[in-house]
């Protein structure tokens, strides 16, 4: 990709990053305010989506939203606010998708605050495969789909009607196989979650 087509790429396309959870399976310690190299875990998130080339960032919060503004450095990002977090990450995927509406965005890169195993590099990629509004990307782990996912603006409308409960854009996802391009990213990019005790152990 040239330099003037990534530029392009990061106007046209906005980095949201899904961060309200609460952490159930974590005691109710919301995984954004996890600590990973000395910051906030979703300060470091919102930092690789830069780092991969998006010019835009927004932000979902929901589970102890006040104290990740107080805690975490996010200058620079739109922060936008989900009351229905505890329905589940497709209230996020919605709120996110609609808080872009009328930004002048042309597709979303979606990623998730508890993997902080997937770098700049891998969102690089899936951010390589925007072509245009009608752009259906998605990362790939020795062929199975993962995050993050490159959601065109022609797709936000069906997208938020199958949004719901944890399923997020899967439903959706699913029905537009045809359509969804796969990026590998297996070698370069480790697709954990950060969802029980034992997985804190993937935080330094």
């Amino acid at each position: 990709m040239t330099r003037m087509a990534r530029t392009a790429c990061s106007e046209e396309v906005a980095g949201l990053l899904l961060a309200a959870g609460g952490g159930r399976r974590l005691g109710g310690r919301p995984k954004a305010l996890l600590e990973h190299r000395g910051r906030p875990l979703v300060e470091y998130a919102a930092g690789v989506l830069r780092a991969a080339g998006c010019g835009r960032v927004h932000v979902v919060l929901g589970a102890a939203a006040d104290a990740v503004r107080e805690r975490a450095d996010l200058s620079g990002c739109v922060l936008v606010d989900n009351p229905d977090w505890e329905q589940g990450m497709g209230t996020s995927l919605r709120a996110g998708l609609g808080s872009l509406a009328g930004t002048g965005a042309r597709a979303a890169l979606v990623s998730l605050v508890d993997q902080p195993g997937i770098g700049p590099e891998a969102v690089a990629r899936v951010l390589a495969a925007y072509r245009d509004e009608r752009s259906l990307a998605s990362a790939a782990y020795e062929g199975m789909r993962g995050h993050p996912v490159l959601l065109g603006s022609a797709h936000w409308a069906g997208i938020a009607v199958t949004a719901t409960g944890d399923r997020g854009a899967r439903a959706y996802l699913k029905a537009h196989e045809e359509a969804l391009a796969l990026v590998e990213c297996g070698d370069v990019a480790r697709p954990y979650d950060i969802d029980t005790q034992g997985d804190l152990m993937h935080l330094d």
